[in-house]
């Protein structure tokens, strides 16, 4: 099967899995939170996902490193929503989250300063 240019990115594979974690831990929420919490996790961590994959389909740099922004910034709500999980005790690895967080920032932040200076050959 043929694979998409976004999905041999080992930034989108990585986003992907910690997907996976999102869903999988919002699962044990409070019911109350179905339409708060949860439901801005999971918006936020797919929107990290989509903006990747969109990102490395435009042509031209300058909207690439926009889309890789946008994953970026999605990145750092689902980082202030884990704290927030963490601090209402709905949540107790912040600091596994954390750390994944980190690697995926420094991954789409060096994504994005390629994007826009380009390596000639």
């Amino acid at each position: 099967m043929k694979k998409f240019s976004f999905e041999k990115l080992e930034v989108w594979q990585d986003a992907k899995g910690l997907t996976h974690q999102i869903y999988k831990v919002t699962k044990d929420f409070p019911n109350e939170e179905k339409y708060g919490l949860v439901s801005q996790l999971r918006r936020a961590i797919i929107s990290v996902t989509s903006n990747i994959a969109e990102g490395s389909s435009r042509m031209s740099p300058k909207d690439q490193a926009h889309f890789y922004h946008l994953a970026f910034s999605s990145l750092m709500e689902v980082l202030s929503q884990i704290i927030i999980s963490f601090e209402l005790g709905y949540i107790t690895e912040e600091e596994s989250f954390r750390i994944e967080i980190s690697k995926i920032a420094n991954k789409l932040n060096s994504l994005r300063k390629s994007s826009l200076n380009p390596v000639t050959k």
